[in-house]
């Protein structure tokens, strides 16, 4: 999965329907609702993509893990720690 990177240059005007109160909370705060909203829907992007790897790489986990319980770490004796 690649990340989408955001530059100035890539953005577009977009409507939004926010909650009156809410809008008139970061107002207050002298908040850029552009950033705000843009910062959300990064993270809610991420969130998605980062549970569709899990999703989609639950297998091989899930033998690397049974693997390591039953033999151990592979370099564990180089450990010094």
């Amino acid at each position: 999965m690649q990340a989408v990177e955001v530059t100035k240059g890539n953005r577009k005007p977009a409507n939004l329907s926010v909650d009156s109160a809410l809008l008139k909370e970061v107002e207050a705060l002298d908040t850029n609702v552009s950033q705000s909203a843009e910062a959300g829907v990064t993270a809610t992007v991420k969130l998605h993509k980062q549970e569709a790897w899990l999703k989609e790489n639950a297998g091989a986990l899930a033998s690397s893990n049974a693997y390591v319980e039953a033999h151990g770490l592979p370099l564990a004796r180089h450990r010094y720690f």
